[in-house]
């Protein structure tokens, strides 16, 4: 595709691109099926605001990430969750992409300098679901859990999902499991595990309706921070790219996600340390947000609520961080 110049006003405005831009703008990506997904699903909704990116103005990149290339051992062991995004944000600071696409859920709280947390896109469901194998009964009403039968063997990478399981379930055997969505499905299927845990918003977007499924109610399950949210990241210079995400920025999805990420950020959550966030709107607009700390293997485990205005998102955050942290063992923050 050949280059174009588009010259626009001096001053950016939400929806329009100004000075000169050459398109297409480059948007940097994860090559996971999901991942691709989230990116397409930003380009059509950003092409949808700007008829200047329209027909091919903007183009996806796949950045191989260390966070995907290593699948064989605990994230936590080769560098945490911001590994998933590493390769990502060298290619936007030195230019090589323009924006970048991520599952906010796996976007760390402290960015690289020069790049920002620019748009939030309306967030889908939050919850976590438990995909069920062969071994397990049918999913029904009640405790979703008493499906699983005793010593059931679950696969998850998330030692959040796990402390969680083991504190209601402690004779369940909670096993490693990496890889993108269609890799831990493949595994459930192949009999490496009884049962496996995933995010029911990537079900959903990859348009997987699977027979065995149980969603956990946060009440029983609480949701990682930023989960069922897709963020843009651009660099912080870049004046008219973040004018033109404003367009396209869902305000609900932004004070819930300052609001998770500012207790995880307060607490100083690594992927060591189960740690939840999730935070909703009341019916009266007000924002609650709920947190929980816990050891990984499931002996303590502490949830908490706070309620305030959606303007006081950071702050009620911090708030809630500082209040799980003066009730919780202070080795589980080791």
């Amino acid at each position: 595709m050949g280059v174009i110049m588009i010259q626009a006003a001096e001053v950016a405005q939400p929806g329009r691109l100004s000075g000169h831009r050459a398109l297409p703008l480059r948007v940097g990506t994860r090559g996971s099926p999901l991942a691709l997904w989230q990116t397409r699903h930003f380009i059509e909704v950003l092409s949808g605001v700007c008829p200047e990116l329209r027909d091919g103005g903007l183009q996806e990149q796949i950045i191989a990430t260390t966070g995907d290339a290593v699948l064989d051992r605990p994230l936590a062991d080769i560098g945490g969750k911001g590994l998933f995004a590493k390769e990502i944000h060298e290619a936007l600071l030195d230019g090589r992409v323009d924006f970048a696409v991520h599952s906010l859920k796996d976007l760390e709280t402290e960015l690289p300098r020069g790049v920002v947390l620019a748009c939030t896109l309306k967030r889908e469901d939050p919850r976590d679901a438990l995909i069920l194998g062969a071994r397990c009964g049918a999913a029904a009403d009640g405790d979703p859990l008493a499906v699983l039968p005793l010593g059931a063997v679950v696969g998850t990478s998330s030692v959040r999902r796990q402390a969680q399981l083991l504190h209601r379930r402690p004779d369940l055997t909670v096993v490693g499991m990496r890889g993108n969505v269609q890799t831990r499905l493949g595994k459930l299927r192949d009999g490496q595990c009884d049962a496996t845990t995933l995010a029911l918003a990537g079900l959903r977007r990859l348009g997987l309706d699977l027979p065995t499924i149980a969603v956990l109610e946060p009440e029983m399950m609480v949701p990682a921070a930023g989960q069922g949210i897709v963020g843009v990241t651009v660099r912080a210079k870049d004046a008219d790219l973040l004018a033109l995400l404003a367009a396209i920025e869902d305000a609900e999805a932004r004070a819930a996600a300052t609001a998770e990420r500012s207790l995880l950020q307060e607490l100083d959550g690594s992927c060591r340390m189960p740690i939840g966030g999730h935070a909703r709107l009341l019916a009266d607009g007000r924002l609650t947000l709920t947190g929980m700390v816990a050891r990984a293997d499931g002996s303590f485990l502490l949830t908490r609520s706070l309620t305030g205005r959606p303007a006081d998102a950071e702050r009620l955050g911090q708030t809630l961080g500082t209040s799980l942290r003066a009730d919780s063992p202070m080795d589980i923050f080791d």
